[in-house]
């Protein structure tokens, strides 16, 4: 598909989630029947119980239903108070509430979401939280809306894994973190080489629509993005079980797949840090 092709799609997808959720069900995940018992109300292995009791209780039922993640990077981040955080692809605002908490009153919470249904549910949630301090922008994560060397921290909740163009998003995150920010990020990685049948049947299920980097790839796109320290730490690694029953749908079984699969496809916490002494932004990609 071309980048407008995959924009429409995900655009669909997740526009579909929020009115889900606006009429009283939850988002449902690569093709599982939903129900309200889990975060993204699928209960399936990537999206369930990302987020404890303590930080449902803060905020609206609808955020939590709304959730289409992978990890949870409001609980490994680091977030201070003052700060000002940005969260690509924030959906229903469930980590940029969470995170508006923690920065605290003279921090900032940005969501940028390019889906007109998301960030009228994400507006909602924010009026039902009572929060001040968090603002919700529509925009694409390959242009963001916001000047240069402006953000402390960069989330995001497996949303990257669905751009097209993921040296641009990792250029413009750059771009906009403040020398010494943090890149801090779940995302869905592959380690490995694999049959490329394989790799795309699973990552149709891992993310509908996921275009999942490898993950020494990942690490070497940060570094040529200008990022330093860079880590990528499993969260949760997905074995053929897992997806015995969408691989079943798709004509596929799973028990073949196995030595292919396991292993070899997971959520993963992505950390690193613009240099202090980063260079200004040049262009498309940035001067190092």
């Amino acid at each position: 598909m071309s980048n407008t092709d995959i924009k429409e799609v995900v655009k669909e997808k997740y526009g579909q989630a929020a009115l889900r959720v606006k009429s009283g069900g939850a988002a449902s995940c690569c093709g599982t029947t939903s129900s309200a018992g889990s975060a993204c109300g699928c209960g399936d292995p990537i999206t369930a119980n990302l987020y404890d009791s303590a930080q449902a209780g803060q905020i609206p039922e609808e955020a939590l239903l709304a959730s289409l993640g992978c990890g949870n990077p409001t609980a490994l981040a680091q977030l201070n108070p003052g700060e000002t955080v940005l969260d690509l692809g924030s959906g229903g605002g469930i980590d940029v509430l969470l995170s508006a908490k923690r920065v605290g009153p003279t921090g900032r919470a940005y969501g940028l979401d390019m889906t007109d249904e998301m960030l009228a549910l994400a507006n909602e949630n924010k009026r039902k939280a009572g929060v001040n301090n968090v603002e919700f922008l529509k925009g694409e994560i390959e242009h963001i809306p916001l000047p240069d060397n402006s953000v402390d921290v960069i989330i995001s909740n497996c949303v990257i894994n669905l751009s097209a163009d993921k040296d641009r998003v990792l250029s413009e995150a750059f771009r906009v973190l403040k020398p010494g920010g943090r890149f801090a990020v779940s995302d869905v990685v592959t380690r490995g080489e694999m049959l490329p049948e394989i790799r795309q049947s699973v990552l149709l299920w891992v993310g509908c629509v996921a275009g999942a980097l490898e993950e020494n790839e990942y690490r070497s796109k940060l570094a040529a993005a200008g990022f330093e320290q860079v880590e990528v730490e499993p969260t949760r690694v997905y074995k053929s079980e897992d997806a015995r029953e969408f691989l079943a749908e798709q004509g596929i079984d799973a028990g073949t797949l196995a030595p292919q699969v396991d292993g070899k496809f997971m959520s993963a916490f992505i950390r690193a840090v613009k240099p202090r002494s980063a260079k200004a932004c040049c262009g498309p990609t940035c001067c190092n």
